[in-house]
């Protein structure tokens, strides 16, 4: 599980490094381009101001006061820091502004060279991404068609990140930007990923618990995720697993119980074989045979008990004629048939088996009087097996499906209960159905079998 947590943390550190790279390379372009359209437009208007001061300031013949005392003058009226070299490159003159600005760290200054040989130096304004270049006058105020002159930048001729430190060096600030964002969004990951693998951890230890014999033990359903509908899912299948073992269990130790009576009979019928004439020799036979029978019975009704327990649904379903079936499982037991031909949809063997534990049972307990019945009702279609015997009290009308119940008083009686009202209740509901136990008007029972219509 550990390795899991390492996964998908990994997988999630991946991805935001993929992302601060993908996004840092797209930034960063986007500030190039920034930087290259400003700088356009600062070159423009650099010698715009270089055409406009040479009209304005007094000739390279003029007195070297009078030269200085213009550049002073328009340094003031335009907010420029200026300097001004004559033509051999003596410095005439540089403005107190000039001198601050060329001081600071990663000052641009540009030189624009006049008609009369003398030379113009402008330290340019610092840019500012998005917006216009900063300096007097606006965007387009600059004389067009002016040639961009080249300056003496600086490896700092770039934009200032809006949201880094001042004086951070060049793309310093997108790292630390996506740094930080990166970290942000690691930190708030991982009790994310901790708290999904924990929970996956919870799942793992108790489906080990359930693994090793703890068949009550569930886990916990936080959340409507994907784990939490695996956890229900566990849930439910543990409560089937654990339904399964201990009908299981039930069934083998009453078919242990059961299994005893005609061995019984049997080990004691050989016993009496070499002791007994002929008339009983044969009466005995028939005894041991009637024993064999029964095993056989009780064996298949074991496994079919079983593998009913093992499936929620039948296997195959096809058209099956109620009447018909019904027609045919009575004549073995000389019982009356009256209803309307129906079709069910379901497994016609295991039909046939539901009928013939119920023929069965009427015969055994309510004599030779049976009756079936067939109607169509609301929900379906219902058969009726209808007996004349004592009657199931109200009390044990549910109980008489369970796995080898017997009525107080029914203990000793030979054949018993076993397995076959179970079946007939299993394979009711198998196919959506119901069986129930009611009185019969003037005496006996009546088992309704209900099923849906095909």
């Amino acid at each position: 599980m550990k390795s899991l947590y390492l996964r998908i943390y990994l997988t999630v550190v991946a991805v935001l490094l993929l992302f601060a790279a993908v996004s840092g390379w797209v930034f960063q372009r986007h500030l190039e381009q920034e930087r290259v359209r400003v700088e356009g437009l600062v070159g423009d208007r650099t010698a715009a101001w270089g055409d406009l001061l040479q009209r304005a300031l007094p000739g390279a013949e003029a007195p070297a006061d009078e030269q200085a005392m213009a550049v002073r003058d328009w340094s003031q009226r335009l907010r420029l820091a200026l300097a001004l070299d004559d033509p051999a490159g003596q410095r005439i003159v540089a403005t107190d502004l000039f001198l601050r600005r060329q001081a600071e760290e990663g000052a641009r200054v540009a030189s624009v060279k006049l008609d009369d040989g003398r030379t113009l130096w402008i330290v340019r304004p610092r840019l500012r991404p998005g917006g216009p270049v900063g300096g007097p006058g606006g965007p387009g105020g600059e004389p067009p068609g002016m040639p961009r002159r080249e300056g003496r930048g600086g490896p700092h001729d770039e934009l200032p990140l809006p949201f880094a430190p001042p004086g951070l060096p060049r793309g310093l600030g997108v790292v630390v930007f996506l740094s930080v964002l990166f970290a942000a969004v690691a930190a708030g990951a991982y009790p994310v990923v901790r708290r999904l693998t924990r929970r996956l951890e919870s799942l793992k230890k108790g489906v080990e618990r359930f693994g090793a014999g703890q068949l009550d033990h569930r886990v916990e359903v936080t959340g409507r995720d994907e784990v939490a509908a695996v956890a229900a899912s566990f849930n439910h299948a543990a409560a089937r697993v654990e339904a399964l073992v201990q009908s299981n269990k039930s069934l083998l130790a009453n078919a242990s119980h059961e299994l005893r009576s005609p061995l019984a009979r049997m080990k004691m019928a050989v016993s009496m074989l070499d002791e007994v004439g002929p008339a009983q020799r044969a009466q005995l036979k028939r005894e041991i045979e009637t024993n064999v029978a029964e095993l056989d019975a009780l064996v298949e009704e074991v496994l079919l008990a079983s593998r009913l327990d093992a499936s929620e649904a039948v296997d195959r379903r096809e058209r099956v004629d109620l009447l018909g079936l019904a027609a045919e499982e009575a004549a073995r037991v000389e019982a009356e048939v009256d209803g309307p031909a129906l079709q069910v949809q379901g497994d016609e063997r295991l039909l046939r088996r539901a009928l013939r534990n119920l023929l069965e049972n009427a015969r055994r307990y309510g004599g030779s009087e049976v009756k079936v019945e067939i109607a169509r009702v609301a929900a379906g279609a219902e058969l009726r097996v209808c007996d004349r015997g004592p009657g199931v009290p109200e009390a044990y009308r549910e109980r008489i499906f369970e796995p080898f119940y017997r009525l107080p008083g029914h203990a000793e009686q030979a054949g018993g209960v076993g397995l076959g009202l179970s079946l007939v209740r299993q394979i009711a509901q198998r196919h959506g159905g119901s069986v129930r136990c009611e009185a019969r008007p003037g005496g006996g029972s009546v088992f309704v079998f209900s099923l849906p219509l095909a």
